[in-house]
């Protein structure tokens, strides 16, 4: 039985000493971004925070993956998306979404060590990454070694997500930022779709809260996607996404202080983190109109 109310931890850390902020520049390290309208040339500056938290929360596709095997979720390949559909993916727009959904699948291999099968998925990366000239940024030669002699996962999941914030920090310096929060949607999808596949089969009151809590996430992505909502792919992609949000819209979500932040010093930098709490109440029902309209908006997106 579902409980009604979830007490979801939320750990928000802030970077202190390595990011300077700016407007007038690209930062080398992707931390602050200033995205511009690559189609009608207009100059959209995107809150350097609002970037960032997205960015950090919704484009590593290996925390879900870590999610769902410390909760000892059985790795199942039925809920993957299709490496089939390639020649379909015509657009920059389809190519970027499905780019991130592959790469959501691609986290999620490489976490439980299916070496054998991340090589189908990193062949269809690399295809899709070259059709958005970002190849060059996609490690596939070192990729594909790893996966091929079953060397270490460590390396594999690094040099993953390495790629993927190389594509994504190129995009937005290109001045294709559209294509980049088209890309992040796609992996927050997938992750979204994986979560309540497994929910499904589980039950899990983990998976449940995960599910809950992305409301929040959901509604920032939304908000990014609407600076380039005078683009038709795009607007079609809100609309989408905005029958998701309906479905989250009776779920309710109110934060707990968790008293007094630590100071951690890591790798030269120092990181303020926040034990701050939310809690979210939702019923089984409310999560089942999520869950359902998930799946659906997934399935329609990917096919």
């Amino acid at each position: 039985m579902l409980k009604k109310i979830w007490y979801v931890p939320l750990w928000i850390i802030v970077v202190s000493q390595t990011v300077s902020c700016t407007c007038s520049r690209t930062q080398q390290d992707g931390n602050d971004f200033v995205v511009p309208d690559s189609v009608h040339n207009v100059s959209i500056k995107i809150s350097d925070n609002l970037v960032k938290e997205i960015v950090d929360n919704i484009s590593s596709p290996i925390e879900t993956a870590a999610l769902f095997k410390s909760l000892n979720v059985p790795f199942s390949q039925k809920y993957l998306a299709t490496t089939k559909n390639l020649s379909d993916y015509n657009t920059a727009y389809d190519k970027a979404f499905n780019l991130g959904v592959f790469g959501a699948d691609l986290g999620y291999l490489n976490m439980y060590g299916k070496t054998s099968m991340v090589s189908v998925y990193i062949v269809a990366m690399k295809n899709l990454a070259e059709g958005l000239n970002i190849g060059q940024f996609f490690n596939y030669a070192t990729l594909k070694r790893l996966s091929d002699n079953n060397e270490s996962i460590d390396s594999l999941i690094n040099i993953s997500q390495q790629s993927f914030n190389r594509m994504d920090r190129y995009l937005r310096q290109s001045g294709r930022g559209n294509l980049s929060i088209v890309m992040i949607s796609g992996v927050w999808m997938e992750a979204m779709y994986l979560s309540c596949r497994f929910y499904e089969e589980s039950s899990n009151a983990r998976l449940a809260e995960s599910i809950g809590e992305q409301k929040l996430l959901l509604n920032e992505l939304v908000k990014m996607l609407g600076y380039y909502q005078n683009q038709k792919e795009i607007a079609a992609l809100i609309l989408k996404f905005a029958e998701i949000q309906e479905a989250y819209a009776p779920v309710e979500i109110t934060m707990k202080e968790g008293g007094a932040p630590d100071r951690i010093e890591q790798d030269g930098s120092l990181r303020i983190v926040q034990h701050d709490s939310s809690i979210v109440t939702c019923t089984e029902e409310q999560l089942r109109v999520i869950i359902d309209e998930i799946k659906r908006i997934r399935e329609e997106l990917t096919k």
